[in-house]
C-alpha cells in the first residue's frame, strides 16, 4: 500500500468521527469534573440526534449507490446527486456525523468536549467538503452551480 493510499485509507470522516467519539467518551469517563447537562433532556435530545445521524446517514448511502457513485470523499464521482436526501442539504453524511457526535456529547455528559462539534465542523469542511466541492464544480460545471443555488451545503 502507497503512502498516498493509507493517507486516504485513514483520511476519512468516519475514521474522524470514531476518534472524536473516543476522545468524548474519555473525557466523559476520566475528566467530567462534576460537570453535566442535567437530568433526562440531554439522553432524550442525544437519542434523538444520534438515531437521526443514522438515519440520514443511511438515506445518502441508498441514495449514491442507487446512482452508482462513490462514498469515498477523495475520489471523483461519477454522478452528481441532486435526489432524494440530497435535495436538502448538498452534505447529508457529513451533517450527520455532527449530529451523530453532538447526540453522543450530551447522552455522555461529556461537557468539556461540547468544543469538539464546531471544530469538528470546520475539519469537515477544510479535508473534505471545500476538495469534494471543487472536485464536482471542475467535473459537473453549470449543473453543479445549479445545484448550489437551489441547495445548501449544510441545511
Amino acid at each position: 500500500m502507497t503512502i498516498a493510499a493509507r493517507r486516504y485509507f485513514c483520511d476519512l470522516p468516519p475514521v474522524w468521527l470514531v476518534a472524536a467519539l473516543l476522545f468524548s467518551w474519555g473525557q466523559a469517563r476520566y475528566f467530567s469534573l462534576g460537570l453535566s447537562f442535567g437530568p433526562v433532556w440531554a439522553d432524550l435530545l442525544g437519542g434523538l440526534l444520534v438515531g437521526g445521524g443514522g438515519v440520514l446517514v443511511m438515506l445518502a448511502i441508498m441514495e449514491m449507490r442507487r446512482h452508482r457513485t462513490t462514498l469515498h470523499p477523495h475520489h471523483d464521482a461519477a454522478h452528481l446527486v441532486q435526489s432524494g436526501i440530497f435535495r436538502r442539504s448538498r452534505n447529508p453524511i457529513y451533517l450527520a456525523d455532527l449530529m451523530i457526535l453532538t447526540g453522543f456529547i450530551l447522552f455522555w455528559d461529556a461537557v468539556l468536549s461540547l468544543p469538539l462539534v464546531p471544530l469538528s465542523l470546520w475539519m469537515l469542511e477544510r479535508r473534505f467538503v471545500i476538495p469534494e466541492e471543487n472536485r464536482l464544480r471542475r467535473q459537473f460545471r453549470m449543473d453543479f452551480a445549479k445545484y448550489c443555488e437551489k441547495t445548501r451545503r449544510w441545511l
